[in-house]
């Protein structure tokens, strides 16, 4: 396999940060470009992104994901810990199910939005965004009083997504992967190589997430996938901001923080105050409701030419010369043939149809406040 000295010796690469289980197969097809991601390098340009999105939306899309570190939580306690962590109600959480949590802190601000699977009766994985939830979760554990075993373990996923991501799921895994329902997951061995498959993704598109469970075979399992996928029109490619910002997809660091709470991002449906359940912030998120939140995410069209890619910077937005908020997330989408992003504004300056200006730091444009998600608001594509 090649190295990534050998391609671009600006990569910059060092000890201290970590190398997926598919660095050398992501070099070898044509990465031109990484960043860090917890702690860890991920492939950030494949080449042009459009392009990398009209890959995704017409055929599929294979992206090394292996930064979603994994949060493993076992042990007699590990049903009772896991609630702790979040104010979504799991008790209905099934064995082999997913969901989509927060993990917030005593203030009821967001420490990271990861997907939680659930593979036995006391058996969890928290599958992370950016932030370091091992720490957390271990120090959380150490007064918790319960009897829980909290490590990182050697899981490294992919995300194989696009309408073609079932040929090829079918072709690796056989006809009975067609019965993985949206959000649930199952255990497989593909040439005896240990698998979790989950129908999960950060696309809005169908797709699916295989976990490796063992990282010294990561670019065997790469290939074997590209190979298979070849018939199916899949390349390889990155996660794609034009479809994640299109379908109102949180990035966290961006669209959320630690001083975000999940009203602010109209995710009340997470957060259980009624029941029983205990969670960190659980009196904290009582308060901010109780209160009523000051700021809000919209979703914004911005009326100016096309934008070059997505923005790396936070955009103040203004009202007649006053600050209101910042924008998040903007990009734009050749298929809507429009800029979108997503902003957080004061609550007095949210509803649909307001408008405002932002400064983009080269010039100020003027903003629509819009609905958002922007493509397949009820998410039919991902989950039928």
């Amino acid at each position: 396999m090649l190295i990534a000295s050998m391609v671009n010796k600006n990569f910059g690469f060092g000890t201290q940060i970590r190398k997926s289980p598919y660095f050398d197969s992501t070099v070898k097809w044509g990465a031109t470009g990484f960043s860090v991601y917890n702690h860890m390098y991920i492939p950030r340009d494949f080449g042009n992104p459009e392009k990398n999105f009209w890959n995704l939306i017409e055929k599929s899309i294979l992206c090394d994901v292996a930064v979603e570190r994994q949060v493993e939580i076992t042990g007699p306690d590990a049903y009772k810990f896991i609630q702790l962590l979040t104010p979504r109600d799991l008790s209905n959480l099934a064995v082999g199910q997913c969901k989509y949590v927060l993990i917030t802190n005593n203030e009821g601000g967001i420490l990271n939005d990861p997907v939680l699977l659930r593979l036995a009766e006391n058996h969890f994985w928290l599958s992370l965004a950016d932030s370091d939830i091992l720490l957390w979760a271990q120090g959380v554990a150490v007064n918790s009083k319960l009897n829980v075993k909290i490590t990182e373990p050697d899981v490294s996923p992919l995300q194989l997504q696009g309408p073609t991501s079932g040929k090829i799921m079918v072709k690796l895994f056989g006809e009975s992967v067609k019965n993985l329902k949206y959000y649930w997951l199952k255990e497989y061995n593909l040439d005896g190589i240990p698998l979790i498959v989950s129908r999960t993704g950060w696309s809005s598109e169908l797709g699916y997430e295989i976990y490796l469970r063992d990282g010294s075979r990561g670019n065997e399992l790469y290939e074997k996938i590209m190979e298979t996928g070849k018939e199916h029109g899949l390349q390889p490619g990155h996660t794609s901001s034009i479809r994640r910002i299109e379908g109102g997809m949180l990035s966290y660091h961006a669209d959320a923080d630690i001083n975000t709470n999940p009203f602010e991002l109209g995710l009340d449906r997470l957060v259980n105050l009624d029941s029983e359940i205990d969670f960190v912030g659980k009196e904290a998120l009582k308060k901010i409701k109780k209160d009523g939140i000051k700021r809000k995410q919209v979703g914004l069209e911005l009326d100016c030419k096309p934008l070059e890619g997505p923005n790396t910077t936070f955009w103040t937005a203004y009202k007649d010369d006053k600050k209101i908020g910042k924008v998040t997330s903007a990009v734009y989408s050749p298929r809507l043939k429009k800029n979108i992003g997503l902003a957080m504004i004061a609550i007095e300056h949210s509803e649909i149809g307001g408008k405002f200006k932002v400064d983009t730091n080269d010039n100020k444009i003027n903003c629509t406040v819009v609905e958002k998600p922007f493509y397949d608001p009820k998410k039919k594509i991902a989950s039928t």
